[in-house]
């Protein structure tokens, strides 16, 4: 029996279409991985890499969108504003300058996977790796990812926590 609990309970039409498309791309995550893995390629070998390079760049965008330098502010407005709070059923904690601490109750990368029926445990994997793009987008704002829980582990809330050390 699967520790992961992830429904939404947000089902406005655009909402859910818009987290149609972040499953779509965690089904290609998944299915790059998988295919890799078929071929003797250990995913640990390049996906996080490969995920943080992207988080990297998009954070260096995001940068310029919240227009705050490397304020945390900046980062909440350019990437987690309305639409974002809505599909991840967002709570938002905290945000100042150094810190930003989000719950997000549901995730659509997680749903993804699991209609795809893997197990805890591969889910778990490839979150860890769909997370890196997390951490890179941290780095591009001088700060560090906590993550104390997440949906993937079984807990209630993807508990992330950007904090400058």
């Amino acid at each position: 029996m699967s520790k992961v609990k992830n429904e939404a309970k947000i089902k406005n039409p655009l909402i859910v279409g818009i987290r149609e498309q972040l499953e779509h791309r965690a089904l290609w995550m998944y299915l790059l991985c998988d295919e890799a893995e078929k071929k003797g390629i250990k995913t640990e070998d390049f996906a996080p890499a490969a995920i943080k390079r992207c988080g990297l760049y998009q954070g260096a965008l995001l940068r310029e969108k919240g227009g705050k330098g490397n304020s945390l502010k900046g980062l909440k407005k350019a990437l987690f504003g309305f639409f974002a709070q809505k599909v991840f059923e967002m709570d938002i904690l905290r945000c100042d300058d150094d810190h930003l601490d989000i719950d997000f109750h549901y995730c659509p990368l997680v749903k993804a996977w699991q209609k795809q029926g893997l197990s805890d445990e591969k889910i778990a994997e490839l979150c860890d790796h769909a997370m890196c793009g997390d951490r890179g987008i941290g780095e591009c704002f001088g700060v560090e990812l906590d993550l104390p829980g997440t949906i993937a582990g079984g807990d209630d809330t993807c508990q992330l926590r950007y904090v400058r050390r």
